[in-house]
C-alpha cells in the first residue's frame, strides 16, 4: 500500500542544510549579544553605577534564563530538521512545550524570590 502523505513528512536537502545554517547563524548572533550585553554591563559597573548588589544579580540571572531559553529554542528548531515524519514533529513539539512551561514557573518562582530579598534587602536600615 502507498505511503500516506500524512505519514512521510521530508525536509528537502537543499532546504534543510539552508535551515540548519540559519539556526546556526542565529545562536552564533546571539552569542554575539549576550557578549556584548555582558560588556556592557560590566562597563556600567566600572563607572561606578550605583546599581545595588540584588539589581545586578537579578539582571545576571535574566541574562541567564534569556540565554537558556533561547537556547532551548535553537536546539529545538534543530530537531526539527531533523524530524522523520509528522509523528515526530508532533511529539517534538510537545515535549519542547512541556519543558518550557516548567522551565518558565521555575524561573518566574526563582525570579519572585530574588525580587523579593532585594526589595527587604533595600528596605533595611542602614547602619
Amino acid at each position: 500500500m502507498a505511503e500516506n502523505m500524512h505519514d512521510r513528512f521530508e525536509v528537502p536537502k537543499e532546504m534543510r542544510s539552508m535551515a540548519e545554517a540559519s539556526v546556526e547563524q542565529t545562536r552564533k548572533t546571539f552569542e554575539r549579544f549576550l557578549e556584548g550585553a555582558e560588556a556592557a554591563a560590566g562597563t556600567l559597573e566600572e563607572r561606578g553605577a550605583t546599581v545595588t548588589a540584588g539589581a545586578r544579580d537579578i539582571g545576571a540571572k535574566a541574562i541567564a534564563y534569556a540565554e537558556k531559553n533561547v537556547q532551548a529554542s535553537l536546539d529545538y528548531a534543530q530537531s526539527l530538521l531533523h524530524a522523520k515524519d509528522l509523528a515526530e514533529v508532533m511529539r517534538l513539539h510537545s515535549e519542547f512545550v512541556q519543558t518550557q512551561m516548567r522551565n518558565l514557573a521555575e524561573q518566574a518562582n526563582e525570579m519572585g524570590q530574588m525580587v523579593s530579598r532585594a526589595a527587604m534587602d533595600a528596605a533595611k536600615p542602614k547602619n
